[in-house]
């Protein structure tokens, strides 16, 4: 079943997104494609990572993140951020614009076609996942002439 599920998800196309925190010296981030808005009033978001995961311990501990959703020409950012035992968020972003964001003092990657701040309101168990529902606190930028990067069936798409 478990197979044959995991399938049928992957017929549904999906924006990708990189989601940081910082936790004291150090960056964290990690590709999802399980981002969605909740409510426009107030505006919230919500986020679904994998619950073994070092950016769900950190969201246990505090609250502020940033979301990159991701433009079809940074699929290598998108793989750099999922790659399993990766190095510290900022040298994932080395040689790719970036700044802080002024909110949550989180990694934003520039080039996106958007970018959010969020503070966590309301955290849910989901099986082997954890659901952040967040406040969000700004958005770093819009850019509707680029295309957004999307996952289907496994593989990144424009």
């Amino acid at each position: 079943m478990s197979e044959l599920f995991t399938e049928a998800m992957a017929q549904l196309a999906a924006g990708v997104a990189v989601v940081t925190a910082r936790d004291g010296r150090d960056d964290l981030g990690t590709t999802v494609s399980a981002l969605m808005s909740v409510s426009l009033e107030p505006p919230l978001v919500l986020v679904s990572l994998a619950s073994r995961g070092y950016l769900t311990e950190v969201l246990l501990r505090q609250d502020h993140w940033a979301a990159s959703l991701l433009s079809s020409g940074q699929a290598a950012v998108a793989s750099r951020f999922a790659t399993a035992g990766r190095p510290s968020a900022r040298l994932l972003v080395a040689g790719t614009p970036h700044h802080r964001g002024e909110h949550t003092e989180a990694l934003v990657i520039e080039g996106g076609v958007a970018a959010i701040e969020a503070e966590t309101t309301k955290v849910v168990p989901a099986g082997d996942h954890t659901i952040f529902i967040a406040a969000v606190l700004a958005v770093d930028y819009v850019e509707t002439a680029l295309t957004p990067l999307v996952r289907l069936r496994g593989r990144y798409r424009s």
